[in-house]
């Protein structure tokens, strides 16, 4: 089992070599501390659920701490991979689609919670003050999203289902941040609505081409976790 995640491992890195340090999230003390703290209130809830949800399904079966180290190292890899993009931010894949299709949404938070800590500490990508903000959108949203549009078409063609999932939920943290960002900072002409479309447009230049990059790397890791870790996959398909 462990040859086989590290074989795994090795694949994502592979993958993600070219990966940059050098931009972030949404930076440390870039937004207002009303707006900071709001989304860590609205973050704590999808906290609380997933690591109650990683105790159940963890103490049914050990082998899954494993695998979800492992979807939690492909995300602090694939979002290390950074362009910048709006001040103050920057595009790049998320990862997190991967951990939403295999353990679910709140899982996933917990999961994209631990990876931007770490990169905040670690890397000085985003901040403590904005971390509510960046899982808000990143390990809480595009979680969601993820999630719902698998279990929507994975019975269809599981294939699409992994790569919609995955590009589209990578698109949806970024239409979030750029509401974040529009709230923050309105528009002196057209408010809100104005400075959305700014962000927003910004961010697709640089967030499509990547939202389809990752869409085909978590296909082809997904099918790579199916062959072999069957059985763990089993396993979470019947306590989901």
């Amino acid at each position: 089992m462990k040859t086989k995640f590290t074989a795994l491992m090795i694949l994502a890195l592979v993958f993600s070599a070219n990966a940059t340090v050098n931009a972030m999230h949404i930076g440390e003390g870039f937004l207002p501390p009303t707006w900071a703290g709001i989304y860590f209130v609205l973050a704590i809830p999808f906290i609380i659920i997933g690591l109650k949800q990683i105790r159940e399904k963890t103490g049914k079966n050990k082998d899954l701490k494993m695998l979800l180290g492992l979807v939690a190292a492909y995300a602090f890899i694939l979002s290390a991979m950074k362009i910048p993009s709006v001040t103050g931010s920057c595009s790049h894949p998320t990862g997190t689609g991967l951990s939403a299709i295999i353990f679910g949404p709140f899982i996933s938070s917990v999961v994209g919670l631990i990876v931007l800590l770490f990169q905040a500490i670690l890397l000085a990508h985003g901040g403590i003050t904005t971390l509510g903000a960046n899982v808000v959108s990143m390990a809480i949203i595009g979680p969601i999203v993820s999630y719902l549009i698998y279990i929507g078409l994975k019975d269809k063609n599981k294939k699409l289902a992994v790569f919609l999932a995955a590009a589209l939920g990578d698109l949806a943290t970024y239409l979030v941040t750029s509401v974040q960002l529009a709230l923050a900072f309105p528009a002196q002409t057209g408010g809100v609505v104005a400075s959305f479309q700014r962000f927003f447009s910004i961010f697709s230049i640089t967030q499509i081409p990547l939202a389809i990059v990752e869409g085909l790397l978590t296909v082809v890791i997904f099918e790579f976790i199916y062959k072999y870790s069957s059985k763990e996959m089993e396993i979470l398909s019947e306590v989901k």
